[in-house]
This record gives structure tokens, C-alpha cells and sequence, in this order.
């Protein structure tokens, strides 16, 4: 049950201005639009709701696909009292009073669904004071974030909570409130259905978004005019997909380009690159991602796929934006359509391994320098047999600390470049077997 405050309880609030997307928040849960998996009929939430009882859950999704507005529903389908606060604006103080005042309701038979947006913005220690509030019952807690829980959330909270995704809004869903848009405002969109299309592109999987922009569609248009896509760009001066380059946005795209590369798919791979350049990606941390594909998913199976990314890094440095940015889709390309190998990746991570365990192993005398004649008494350099002076240009010696035994990291594939490393490094084994 939602308390009304003297501004509501006045129907002021049913005067003042209020912007399209608070004017349309759906009054019921069955009036949500996107989230079908959380409150359609056969819902997860619809079925904590149809057995009396909700328990503690974090809501995970984007902004603007309901996370807010299905909090503030639960407060009208439950006996439970409803709190709101932000973690943006509230610290321990706010806190403390929240919990003391849901403590005194409990007392008398009330329960307090708290909701707390943004809940990720608090801190580890601001986080952990919920946990006993939650485990006695004193509240239900319903804590709203667009980051992962995973990363952002205390793990003793999270096992106390339900975790609901909220997904970005799909194209129909976005067409429902635009709908609904029109109906409230009666008046159609001054838009022909191409620019229709672009709107809902525009939107970006975000509700709140596009109801902003319809507001400002109609307050462009003069009286008759009707926008095609081009006029509609120009008006709205084109919202960008801007993400959170510290969050998961930025960790997804650049992880879903790496993944792209290497599975040799240069449109995919195209694809990515662009929608992190369209949404503000820094170039110079692409080129430095491309340099490291280049080695770790590529390697010798094509050398010349390091050469290629780091002249896309210096293209880039030089030209600037917009010019540059072409060097860096000819190398995500480039990468994309090379053979592969891992072989390399895999021989640098065994060798770490074995240069940490192994400690502080002297190399063999025999290839140490000597140049003075206590080490040349000591035995450096005694027995080195210089490789160009020998048949083959391949002398066949140790070079492993005596201590450690010869061990093959690195193992080439048939890919590329490193089926012709393959047949080198088998020539120089066979010498090796006959030297004895």
C-alpha cells in the first residue's frame, strides 16, 4: 500500500505538467509492455504474485524497460507497505530511519516492500546493512540496477534475492506505446512509416526514451508536416546508443567483437566495431585491442596480422577522426579473414607457468658469455658450438637450464604460416635425434 503525499492528496498532482512517459505508466501489471517472461500469464513474477507471497529481488535491465514503474505495481497487489528511496540520494542516516520505521510497522502486523533504485550505487558496507533487516522479515526488499548484480552487488545480498532481467524493449513494444502515446495525446505522429521505423530504431530498446522523443517530434512539427526519415534524423539530430564505457555495455560490445574475429566472421566483426566507434568508444582502445587478437587468436599463423593492426593503430594516430577509423575496420577485417591459431597464446601462458615453478634456474653454462678469466675457469661458454660455423646452420644443443627438462610450449597448427613453422621446427628435431 502506497502512502499519498499532500501534493497527491490535494489532485494537484492530477494538474501539474507532467511529462508523456509519467502520464503513461501502466496502471496494472498486465499493462507492462516487453517483459512478457517476468509479468505475462505465465510470468515468473505473475507466479510469486499468484502464491501469496513475495520474497526479496533484484530487477537487472537497461533504463527504460520498467523497472521502476513494476516496483511501484507490487505496492498495489500486496498488503505490503510501500517505501521508496534512491541510492543516489540517500546515505546511512536514511538508511537507519527506513529500517527503524519498517521495524515499528512489523511490530503492529506491517510489512514494508522497500524499494531502492539504483542499488548498485551503494557501497559494500551500505549493502551489507540490509541483510539483517531482510532475514527477519522487517522488510522486502526490491532493489533496481542497470549494472550486472554479478559484479555489483555483495554476493550475501544477492543469495538473499530473486534476480529478474529486464530486457531492452523489442520493436513491437515500442510500437504499443507509441500507440498508446497517440491515443493519450490524441494526435498521430507526423511520420511516414519509414521515419516510423527510425524512431523505433532510435529508441534503442529504451520506453522512457522513446516517449521523449515523440514529445519532441510534436513540438517540431508545424501544422500539416509530415517527416520522412532524412527530416527525422535532422530534427531529433539523431540520438546515438551511448553506453557506459566502464560498464557492461562497453565489456559486451568489445567482447562480442573479439568473439567475432575469431570466428572468422568479418560482417559480424564489422558490425561491432561500428557500434562501438557510433557509440563513443574511444578508437585508440579498439586499435589496442585489435594489436592483441592479432596475437592472441592469430599468431604466426599469419605474421603479418600484428603488422596490419598496428599500422591501423598509427593510420589512426595520424588521420584522427573521421579518416582514421577506416584503418581500423580494414584491420578488424583483416584479423577476421586470417588463419587462425592459438598455438602461440597457449605456448606463452605454458612457458609463465614454467618459468614461475621452475624458480631461479641457471641457464647452461655453455651458452654464457665469458668475458672474464675467472667465468672462462668456471666453465662459461666452454663447448658452445656456434650454429652458423655447422651443417645445416643448426648446431642441435641444449639450451634448457641442466636442472629442467626440454620442454615443447610452443606447438604449431596447420594454419597458415605455422604449417611451414611445423615442417621447420620436425627438420630440426630429426637433427637434432641424429646428433645424438
Amino acid at each position: 500500500m502506497k502512502t499519498a503525499n499532500l501534493f497527491e492528496a490535494a489532485g494537484l498532482n492530477e494538474t501539474a505538467p507532467r511529462p508523456l512517459a509519467d502520464r503513461l505508466r501502466p496502471a496494472g501489471l498486465a499493462e507492462v509492455v516487453g517483459q512478457p517472461h517476468l509479468v505475462g500469464e505465465e510470468g515468473t513474477l505473475t507466479r510469486m504474485l499468484s502464491s501469496g507471497r513475495v520474497g526479496s529481488m533484484v530487477f537487472w535491465g537497461p533504463p527504460g524497460t520498467g523497472k521502476t514503474t513494476v516496483a511501484r505495481l507490487l505496492a498495489d497487489v500486496t498488503d505490503l507497505h510501500f517505501e521508496q528511496i534512491s541510492a543516489v540520494f540517500s546515505g546511512v542516516a536514511d538508511l537507519k530511519k527506513v529500517f527503524e520505521a519498517a521495524g515499528a510497522r512489523r511490530e503492529i502486523g506491517q510489512g514494508t516492500l522497500l524499494f531502492v533504485d539504483e542499488i548498485h550505487r551503494f557501497n559494500r558496507a551500505q549493502q551489507d546493512s540490509f541483510l539483517p533487516v531482510m532475514e527477519d522479515g522487517t522488510v522486502t526488499l526490491v532493489g533496481a540496477t542497470t549494472e550486472n548484480p554479478s559484479f555489483e552487488l555483495n554476493a550475501a545480498l544477492l543469495s538473499r534475492a530473486t534476480v529478474l532481467v529486464f530486457k531492452p524493449l523489442d520493436g513491437d513494444a515500442i510500437g504499443q506505446l507509441l500507440a498508446r502515446a497517440e491515443k493519450d495525446v490524441d494526435r498521430a505522429l507526423p511520420l511516414d512509416e519509414e521515419a516510423r521505423a527510425v524512431l523505433v530504431r532510435m529508441a534503442d530498446g529504451d520506453g522512457r526514451s522513446a516517449l521523449s522523443l515523440c514529445e519532441e517530434i510534436w513540438r517540431s512539427a508545424k501544422n500539416g508536416e509530415t517527416f520522412d526519415a532524412e527530416q527525422l534524423q535532422g530534427v531529433l539530430q539523431r540520438r546515438a546508443p551511448i553506453y557506459d564505457k566502464s560498464q557492461d555495455g562497453h565489456y559486451n560490445l568489445i567482447s562480442a567483437l573479439h568473439k567475432s574475429i575469431r570466428g572468422s566472421d568479418p560482417q559480424a566483426a564489422l558490425y561491432y566495431l561500428c557500434r562501438m566507434i557510433d557509440a563513443g568508444e574511444d578508437p585508440m582502445y579498439l586499435a589496442r585491442r585489435l594489436i592483441r587478437m592479432a596475437s592472441e587468436d592469430i599468431g604466426l599463423a599469419d605474421p603479418q596480422a600484428l603488422v596490419i593492426a598496428n599500422a591501423a593503430r598509427d593510420a589512426y594516430h595520424m588521420l584522427g577522426t573521421p579518416e582514421g577509423e577506416l584503418a581500423l575496420a580494414q584491420s578488424a577485417v583483416y584479423l577476421a579473414t586470417a588463419p587462425k591459431s592459438n598455438a602461440l597464446y597457449t605456448a606463452y601462458k605454458a612457458a609463465m607457468k614454467g618459468a614461475k615453478e621452475g624458480g631461479s634456474l641457471p641457464p647452461p653454462k655453455h651458452i654464457l658469455n665469458a668475458p672474464t678469466t675467472l667465468m672462462k675457469d668456471e666453465g662459461y661458454g666452454a663447448g658452445y658450438a656456434y650454429d652458423h660455423d655447422q651443417p645445416d646452420r643448426f648446431s642441435g644443443q641444449d639450451y634448457f637450464p641442466d636442472d629442467l627438462e626440454n620442454r615443447d610450449f610452443y606447438q604449431p597448427t596447420d594454419q597458415g604460416f605455422e604449417d611451414e613453422i611445423g615442417q621447420r621446427l620436425k627438420a630440426w628435431a630429426d637433427l637434432r635425434a641424429k646428433k645424438g
